[in-house]
């Protein structure tokens, strides 16, 4: 089946010629294959795949006419070795030109190609997406280890005509410059890159009918796949992308309001002689969604947000500052902040506020305004209407601050680290006999509205109820 494809080696496969030697060396990030004596044949072909590329029958004819029967055999073999490492790109032409072309996207990639049947219909598969990279449409999936990458207008074309199921002849005749034997490589193309599936003839194809992968959304398998390794090939980890080019942001945001309340701010040397075992603790930490008659006292708030997520120390380094504090975070980056929005508090007026980490200040942004109330009402909905909490905390965060650093995994980390703030949280307000409850969602438009914030630079990513405890709970 590679006979159907026009061939190249991956842009990262470079070909180093060494004549005083009379080999050849091809290279790749993960290996390096040394050729000795190669002959005529051999060193053109290996030539053309590293240029325009060719197909593997012509390539094959070119080495046995100049070589024999025998190099012609050894190529064809290291052909497909090549094909099973990941190492070639396969095209569909269309009047000389490149219609569409796979790549691999990870190396060991074996790319296995598919017969389609003349009178057979195939269709999208509902993962396949389409998006501009550097000026030209890549198709992918989270479903596939590879991208096509649609340099003609009618290779896009031929994609959204496969929304709804086509054979081969249908989708030919619809779109003007494309012969049938073309449109059947196209999609044995997406066929064997998983970009398209076969329909049944019960109308379904086999996304459908895997019971697995009918409950992945699009979305959230798209995100795993490009936050993990594996099925992508963009530059992953601690990068510093932008380093030399903007400056990273600070470690504790700017002061909001100079309308501040000092915080209560406990003795942690004296709270570890007293504070319940661990083990204890963990065990009773639940989700408590109803609340004593009396409510959180500005002092219990004060407390808790000391013990969860003040800042201990700053660091200075090369790339910026860092910081200690009680949660961990990657990279002691830290992106994520608080808002505290006041619902019934002892000693603290109702709103909207800041928490400033450093200081150990609540900085006053608004009152008890329509806005703020529908927040406090979306966490309602949220709790299943149970109860409203008496202090609502929202964490947010400073996007920019982590995705300087960090490529491909960022917003993933940070969902991370709203995890174990959670935990954090959870554990602090079990010790201090008070009702926590993470919440499962929330409206970052909303929130971003009220505060005033980018929505693209700072906007929730997770809510927090708590209050106080009721006397009557059972644990």
């Amino acid at each position: 089946m590679l006979q159907e494809f026009f061939l190249s080696f991956r842009k990262e496969i470079s070909l180093i010629e060494q004549p005083e030697a009379k080999q050849v060396v091809l290279q790749s990030p993960m290996q390096k294959f040394t050729f000795k004596q190669v002959t005529p044949g051999w060193r053109t072909a290996l030539k053309i795949l590293s240029s325009n590329g060719g197909k593997a029958k012509q390539l094959s004819q070119l080495v046995q006419q100049a070589d024999g029967s025998y190099e012609m055999l050894k190529f064809y073999y290291q052909l497909q070795k090549w094909s099973n490492q990941g190492w070639l790109c396969y095209s569909v032409l269309a009047d000389k030109r490149p219609l569409a072309t796979a790549i691999p996207l990870v190396w060991e990639h074996q790319f296995s190609c598919t017969e389609v049947k003349p009178q057979q219909k195939y269709v999208l598969s509902r993962f396949a997406y389409c998006h501009q990279v550097e000026g030209q449409m890549v198709l992918e999936s989270p479903l596939s280890q590879v991208q096509v990458i649609l340099p003609d207008w009618r290779s896009t074309a031929l994609v959204a005509q496969l929304a709804k199921p086509q054979d081969c002849q249908d989708l030919a005749t619809q779109i003007p410059g494309i012969a049938q034997e073309t449109a059947k490589q196209f999609v044995i193309l997406l066929l064997s890159t998983q970009m398209v599936f076969e329909v049944q003839e019960d109308d379904t194809i086999k996304e459908q009918t895997n019971i697995t992968l009918a409950q992945w959304d699009f979305h959230d398998l798209l995100f795993h796949t490009r936050s993990r390794l594996g099925r992508h090939a963009n530059p992953y980890g601690g990068t510093y992308r932008f380093l030399g080019k903007i400056e990273p942001l600070p470690a504790v945001k700017p002061r909001m309001s100079e309308d501040v309340i000092e915080l209560y701010k406990p003795d942690i040397e004296a709270l570890k002689a007293v504070d319940a075992p661990f083990t204890g603790i963990l065990e009773q930490r639940r989700s408590i969604l109803d609340y004593g008659e009396q409510p959180i006292t500005a002092q219990q708030l004060g407390e808790f947000l000391y013990r969860s997520a003040r800042v201990r120390s700053i660091i200075k380094t090369d790339a910026g500052e860092v910081s200690n504090r009680p949660y961990p975070g990657g990279g002691a980056i830290y992106e994520l902040e608080l808002y505290a929005v006041v619902n019934h508090c002892q000693n603290m007026p109702d709103g909207l506020y800041h928490y400033d980490p450093q200081a150990h200040q609540l900085c006053r942004l608004s009152g008890r305004t329509e806005t703020v109330e529908e927040l406090l009402k979306d966490a309602w909905y949220a709790t299943g209407q149970q109860s409203m909490p008496q202090v609502l905390i929202i964490v947010a965060a400073r996007f920019q601050r982590l995705a300087w650093k960090y490529e491909s995994l960022a917003y993933a980390l940070m969902l991370k680290h709203v995890g174990v703030l959670y935990q954090t949280m959870y554990l602090v307000a079990t010790a201090m006999n008070l009702a926590p409850c993470g919440l499962g969602g929330g409206n970052s438009d909303l929130f971003a509205k009220v505060v005033g914030c980018d929505y693209y630079a700072e906007t929730s990513i997770g809510e927090f109820a708590l209050g106080s405890f009721p006397i009557a709970y059972s644990t």
